[in-house]
């Protein structure tokens, strides 16, 4: 990988677009970054946000990198795949996806075998920069491309691995899905200050802005969550009472019951997705079916 690398886009959505506006924020040079998508008036609307190079050609884009993050919908991976598996078996780049559900080894093989390449599982909180990203890299990866994926997730929040690929399905139903866990707390905690008579935006107001802050309080402490939570707490006072409450009504083993849900539906998920992927083989403009 050379010093400065030039990082190849496929697929330009909102995750896309967020990534690239990272890492112009981190330092990235926008002359190293490609986009291809299949709208060339959407990509010239990119080029002009970030002042990178875009092309409707794949093969073209995929050609030019050191790095390439296949950012398009699972259900077309395969024949995106197929189309640029001649080109980069031939440069030979770093292939990082952030796909859901789609296994390594069945990305690898679509793309003819023996690429090194990461799995990365953001969030949608990275549209925001303060994504929490998990990460996984095959035996191909080297250290130095380790480093490269990190310092492009870190630009959009916070990146790190996992040594076990079949952890993903974990990291998926904890910071994949948890943003929908808080904003139903949220939710909650709205409709309870106004039906105690709050006005609607001022409870949503002062909602986000204590988990806001708690989020903030966690992520600098040295304690942890339960010293946290008991440092709230007064004896006999109002915190206490709705600890108390939450701990009665079961809420522990609730939050347990709906991560293993999650965490065993992103499994299942993985496997009808790989049952019905089969490439499509074709010029460039058929791998952008329903994309």
């Amino acid at each position: 990988m050379s010093t400065s690398p030039t990082i190849s886009f496929i697929g330009a959505g909102n995750m896309a677009s967020a990534i690239i506006g990272g890492m112009l924020d981190s330092g990235f040079k926008a002359a190293n970054i490609w986009v291809s998508a299949p709208d060339d008036n959407h990509l010239q609307s990119i080029r002009k946000q970030f002042g990178v190079s875009v092309t409707t050609d794949n093969r073209y884009c995929a050609e030019q990198a050191d790095m390439v993050v296949l950012a398009v919908k699972p259900q077309v991976m395969a024949s995106v795949c197929s189309d640029i598996a001649p080109v980069v078996q031939n440069t030979r780049p770093l292939m990082v996806s952030i796909a859901a559900g789609l296994e390594a080894s069945t990305l690898d093989e679509w793309l003819g075998g023996g690429l090194p390449l990461v799995r990365v599982m953001p969030n949608t909180p990275s549209l925001v920069g303060k994504g929490a990203a998990g990460l996984y890299a095959n035996d191909q990866v080297k250290e130095k491309q380790k480093t490269m994926v990190e310092s492009v997730f870190n630009s959009i929040g916070s990146a790190l691995w996992v040594e076990d690929e079949s952890l993903l399905h974990a990291v998926t139903a904890l910071s994949g899905s948890g943003p929908a866990y808080f904003f139903l707390m949220l939710e909650a905690l709205e409709e309870a200050a106004t039906d105690a008579g709050i006005a609607g935006e001022t409870a949503r107001a002062l909602a986000i802005q204590t988990m806001a802050g708690a989020a903030e309080m966690a992520g600098r402490s040295e304690h942890d969550p339960g010293q946290l939570k008991r440092n709230v707490m007064s004896p006999g006072g109002t915190t206490e009472q709705a600890i108390q409450t939450f701990e009665e009504g079961g809420m522990r083993d609730l939050v347990k019951k709906a991560y293993s849900a999650a965490y065993k539906r992103s499994g299942e998920m993985a496997k009808e997705l790989a049952n019905k992927q089969k490439p499509i083989t074709g010029d460039t403009a058929s791998c952008w079916l329903t994309f």
